[in-house]
């Protein structure tokens, strides 16, 4: 198993059902994460103890998850110089664009890379962490370059079909 470099922290286990997607590409990427439930208002004290000891316990970037106020990214990054990824989630009336606002406003010299609402988000917070520690970690890069190129290659085969169906129906589609 590889070397535990981020965490992967939620507000609620609720956040489970979504965060265990960013979990699955971090492991794609071949990186492990530890997961663990914290509240930034129900929890603050446990919330300040892990940030501020993050880092000696070796991890390189904290991905934190949270809906409606979603306080726990910035509170989070408010007690620690480590990379601060923010996952605004869908739980109350506004389906999320409370939680996006909440964590992409943060105070200056308290920064929060604040990635999009749910699952897209999860994801891509898992690939935002991997290419900060691709950085200096050659086996993330690699994973990363080639988790790029199934990118291409899968538009590039719905293209086709497309163009296949198209064709069929007797369409014509000018190239580019």
């Amino acid at each position: 198993m590889p070397q535990t470099q981020i965490a992967v922290l939620m507000g609620s286990d609720s956040d489970w059902e979504i965060m265990q997607e960013c979990v699955a590409q971090l492991k794609k990427l071949g990186l492990s994460c530890d997961v663990q439930v914290m509240s930034a208002h129900r929890s603050p004290d446990r919330v300040r103890e892990f940030a501020t000891a993050a880092q000696e316990r070796g991890y390189e970037v904290i991905i934190a998850a949270a809906g409606m106020a979603a306080a726990l990214a910035g509170t989070v990054a408010a007690h620690t110089t480590l990379p601060v990824i923010g996952v605004p989630l869908a739980n109350g009336a506004l389906q999320g664009v409370d939680a996006l606002l909440s964590t992409v406003q943060m105070p200056p010299g308290i920064p929060v890379a604040t990635v999009g609402i749910g699952v897209p988000g999860a994801r891509n917070a898992a690939v935002l962490a991997a290419q900060i520690i691709g950085r200096h970690n050659s086996a993330v890069d690699t994973a990363l370059k080639r988790f790029k190129e199934q990118l291409v290659e899968g538009v590039d085969k719905k293209n086709a079909a497309l163009q296949a169906t198209l064709a069929q129906q007797g369409r014509s589609v000018p190239r580019p």
